[in-house]
């Protein structure tokens, strides 16, 4: 039986794919074996525990590193909530381009002779259209290739800026959108900047006064990444002095400003967002703990092996460092037991290694985990 304990509320019709038989779950389960989280802070990291499953993309508030040096996997569910950000950040060109949020607040204290008052105030509330604008995209995942090909459909020239571009994102951009390779060469075409990078050392306030001052007056940025890519004096700054006339926000951090729109972190709440995120994660999470396979980690490389009926499998999770699979080999060699499949993949520092096995003595895990660099070590039957 695995155990799962709940650090957020997750939507059922994930956990209904966690089969009562083989999974307990719950907010209070002992020693788990697995962990399912959607924001909350993970503080504690109990010996038995084997992986975290983030039902969402951002993983600021699981200790990644601290997991890789302890053998746990921590799941990610990219492109789950793609749609729902997307969707956000569609409506956050309109806001930031119209002042629609400052004519509600101001057509809600109207009381007497209101429809004059309207045809003689609205004019304080105007703003430009984007069609024929110019939008920049910067990090062309799921969500910023859903937002490109968006602003082409809206009738916006669209440049999009990704230095690590995946395939897959290649294949789903419009050929409309032109892709560029110099940040600071794009900056100065638009008119529209949109965030989708993730957040990591490189990044963490990349946006700030020196890249501010390459940008055209009056440029509106949008952030539905994340709030530490951007200078938050510099940024200020920027709109205090009109190089910058709105930033539209999903992560709010008190910063108060006529032209500063917080939403409160609002990207992925939708009901579909959460089921989607949902299913994903306990799927991630489950084909882990019962075959050893590794899908969307972010801190192990992607490692799946088909089941073999008649073998053990064991899942080794080790530095990567020389002659560690001859090492893994080596060990059963000398115990007669035969590999009939392996595959080993690494990431940078470190490595994860499955493989089927014929057959598997008492204490083999115990004793594979005396090979120096072996971090931990599993045995399941398929």
């Amino acid at each position: 039986m695995h155990k799962i304990r709940l650090i957020n509320k997750i939507a059922e019709v994930g956990l209904k794919r966690l089969d009562p038989a083989r999974f307990s779950v719950g907010e209070n389960e002992p020693d788990p074996a697995g962990m399912l989280v959607r924001s909350a802070k993970i503080t504690e990291l109990p010996d038995s525990l084997l992986a975290i499953a983030r039902a969402g993309a951002g993983v600021n508030n699981i200790p990644v590193s601290e997991c890789a040096e302890k053998g746990i996997v921590v799941f990610n569910t990219p492109g789950a909530n793609a749609n729902a950000v997307r969707e956000l950040a569609v409506c956050a060109l309109f806001l930031s381009s119209r002042d629609i949020v400052g004519g509600v607040e101001w057509a809600r204290t109207l009381e007497d002779d209101v429809p004059a008052r309207v045809e003689k105030g609205k004019s304080q509330f105007a703003g430009p259209e984007i069609m024929g604008k110019t939008l920049g995209v910067i990090g062309l995942g799921a969500i910023g290739v859903g937002v490109a090909n968006a602003g082409h459909h809206l009738g916006m020239s669209v440049v999009g800026y990704d230095p690590y571009i995946s395939v897959d994102a290649a294949w789903g951009l419009s050929r409309s959108v032109r892709h560029c390779h110099d940040l600071k060469q794009m900056l100065p075409e638009c008119d529209y900047i949109s965030l989708h990078a993730p957040l990591n050392p490189k990044t963490r306030g990349m946006f700030n006064a020196e890249m501010f001052a390459l940008m055209k007056d009056g440029v509106r940025i949008l952030n539905f990444a994340r709030a530490e890519l951007v200078e938050n004096a510099d940024l200020l700054s920027a709109l205090d002095g009109g190089k910058v006339a709105k930033y539209v926000t999903d992560f709010p951090n008190g910063t108060v400003h006529k032209n500063i729109l917080p939403i409160p972190h609002l990207g992925a709440s939708t009901p579909e967002s959460e089921d989607n995120c949902a299913v994903m994660a306990v799927d991630e999470l489950k084909d882990y703990l019962l075959n050893g396979n590794i899908r969307n980690s972010v801190n192990f490389p992607d490692v799946t092996l088909p089941p073999c009926d008649k073998c053990f499998r064991l899942c080794v999770i080790h530095k990567n460092i020389p002659n560690m699979i001859a090492a893994i080999t080596a060990f059963f060699g000398e115990r007669g037991i035969n590999t009939e499949d392996l595959v080993s993949k690494s990431n940078g520092e470190y490595q994860y290694t499955v493989l089927n096995v014929t057959s598997i003595g008492s204490g083999t895990a115990e004793k594979l985990m005396a090979v120096d660099g072996i971090i931990k070590v599993r045995v399941l039957k398929n």
